[in-house]
């Protein structure tokens, strides 16, 4: 079975997030445990990402806000690992942020998995411009949401069921991803 593996963002995804839902009512979803969700180290967390994937490769990772910014840095840095699609939920803008500024750039290189980026055209997190061309550069497909906030709480987003169906088209999609392999490439932290 394909885990997924949930990869929250600033400050977690305390329960009642989506995120939370997922993790505690799903067999074979796991949240991703970062450390100090308040004060993120980038290198702490890739390599903290990094450690699960590699305890489940071929899994499907499910970010949102800095964990969708989380996966594209380690999959732009760490090609080689065994990812088999990723859904990047209201990516988080690093730019003239002080508390995720650290984490930027936001890496512009193609993911090579299949790639969903979900967005909304009124997140105080990332402009919807921003997201358009961020789901472009990764190569992914991009799901216009319209104006559902920062797709969390409290935009009102409860246990995102139809969220579950956009992970799922993905692992349908990426059935023939799992034997390829990705080409090794850096950027620079």
């Amino acid at each position: 079975m394909t885990k997924t593996l949930i990869v929250p963002g600033l400050d977690g995804s305390p329960a009642p997030h989506w995120q939370h839902w997922w993790a505690a009512t799903e067999h074979g979803a796991l949240m991703v445990d970062l450390a100090d969700p308040a004060h993120p180290v980038p290198a702490v967390w890739e390599i903290e990402l990094a450690s699960m994937i590699l305890r489940h490769p071929d899994c499907v990772l499910v970010g949102h806000s800095l964990g969708a910014v989380l996966i594209a840095r380690l999959l732009a840095a760490w090609p080689h690992l065994r990812v088999r699609a990723a859904l990047l939920v209201a990516p988080a803008e690093t730019r003239g942020n002080d508390r995720i500024g650290h984490f930027g750039p936001i890496p512009e290189l193609r993911l090579d998995i299949p790639a969903t980026v979900v967005a909304s055209r009124n997140d105080p997190w990332m402009h919807f411009d921003r997201a358009r061309h961020l789901t472009q550069a990764w190569g992914s497909n991009l799901v216009d949401l319209g104006n559902a906030g920062h797709i969390n709480v409290a935009s009102g987003f409860g246990p995102w069921a139809s969220g579950k169906a956009l992970r799922d088209n993905l692992l349908g999609r990426s059935a023939g991803s799992l034997s390829q392999q990705r080409p090794a490439r850096r950027f620079a932290l």
